[in-house]
């Protein structure tokens, strides 16, 4: 089931920080949809009942606590918004990411785990995967089975991905 709340922010880019703008056209908290409110409420449930209660686990370095978040957190659907129902996600729209994201980020040890697992993991996918590759890791990406993440070695290109090349090779018992 998509949300989708009506755009009324008309300024374009920054220009909101040089111009006059009337409070109409600025979309805010008291704008959210009960569904909103609702996601916000559960994302901050887990932030309070989840990520903070483990942070010293995550400062040492515990990496199976971080792990076991993000598999609760796919549970939760907090990381499944941005991906289409057809796929295993929840398909709704940005202002339910970022309300989810506001509240993950209690913690940015973890806020920058779960946005990496959610936004460079997975929305490469979304956006430009063909539907074989979709079919293949969305549903198992929304759900927390397999953690999204970016890998970038800098041997020859400096601070850039875009000259990056490197070699995979499928595990011994063929898993991803």
């Amino acid at each position: 089931m998509a949300t989708t709340a009506a755009p009324k922010l008309t300024a374009p880019g920054g220009s909101f920080l040089l111009e006059s703008r009337h409070p109409d056209e600025v979309f805010m908290p008291e704008d959210f949809s009960e569904q909103h409110s609702l996601i916000a409420q559960t994302a901050e449930e887990f932030a309070q009942n989840e990520i903070i209660p483990n942070i010293e686990k995550m400062e040492h370095k515990d990496f199976s606590v971080t792990r076991g978040l993000l598999k609760k957190a796919g549970e939760l659907g907090l990381s499944s918004v941005e991906i289409p129902e057809a796929y295993g996600g929840l398909e709704m729209d940005k202002v339910t990411a970022a309300v989810i994201a506001d509240h993950i980020a209690k913690y940015a040890g973890f806020a920058t785990t779960w946005g990496g697992h959610t936004g460079i993991g997975t929305l490469p996918i979304v956006y430009f995967g063909t539907d074989e590759q979709k079919k293949k890791y969305l549903p198992r990406l929304a759900a927390g089975e397999i953690v999204g993440a970016y890998a970038l070695s800098e041997a020859s290109v400096g601070t850039g991905g875009v000259n990056c090349r490197g070699t995979g090779y499928v595990s011994a018992d063929g898993k991803p």
